[in-house]
């Protein structure tokens, strides 16, 4: 149930960002209906949303039903990582920031947000999507285990290796919505005025 609302929640961003339209304002006034039910958009990873409802789904097909609604929601969760790589790319490119050798500062790699667990996050489609642009990504996570996300993924965390508070970036993602997170000031890490701010969870200040 939890997966298939999420997707209706993306699929809605997808259509309000090409009508450029704010998501968030949207679910705000959406919030004043007394039975509203409050769900954001976002990417749906772990070891329990993003994988059982496929058991549900070859159980059914095994036993001669077909599940669309089940398998189009997976769809459209599965495909968020690189639908925000995607609209990352694009906001560079309009800010004539050259992708190849571009510098982005990825924040948050974990499934959910104040939590170590890093199974079957889809954060890491963001960082492989990107990487094939030839950007250059340093990924900030005070919740995730370095060790166990290059055992797992094979991508580097930078937790303790460098401060990144003394480096500037391109681009800023703000991936998973962590407590520690709440007080940064993006704004800090961006090379120029012109930089990308991307709110995966849509909990930034809107300015």
């Amino acid at each position: 149930q939890r997966d298939i609302n999420i997707a209706f929640v993306n699929e809605l961003a997808k259509i309000f960002n090409i009508l450029d339209i704010n998501t968030q304002d949207v679910l705000e006034a959406a919030g004043t209906k007394w039975n509203f039910l409050p769900f954001k958009p976002g990417l749906v990873g772990g070891h329990c949303i993003g994988v059982d409802p496929y058991y549900l789904a070859q159980k059914a097909i095994e036993d001669g039903y077909h599940p669309e609604i089940i398998l189009a929601g997976r769809r459209m969760n599965d495909s968020m990582g690189e639908y925000v790589a995607s609209e990352v790319v694009k906001l560079m490119i309009k800010k004539e920031i050259v992708l190849h050798k571009a510098e982005l500062l990825l924040l948050g790699i974990t499934f959910k947000e104040n939590c170590p667990d890093v199974r079957n996050t889809k954060i890491v489609d963001i960082v492989h999507s990107l990487k094939e642009y030839g950007i250059n990504i340093t990924i900030y996570d005070p919740w995730a285990n370095a060790d166990k996300v290059m055992h797992e993924y094979g991508v580097i965390l930078n937790n303790g290796e460098m401060n990144i508070l003394f480096y500037q970036f391109d681009a800023v993602i703000l991936a998973v919505a962590h407590n520690e997170f709440n007080s940064i000031n993006i704004r800090r890490f961006l090379a120029t005025n012109n930089g990308v701010v991307y709110d995966v969870k849509g909990v930034l200040n809107k300015e």
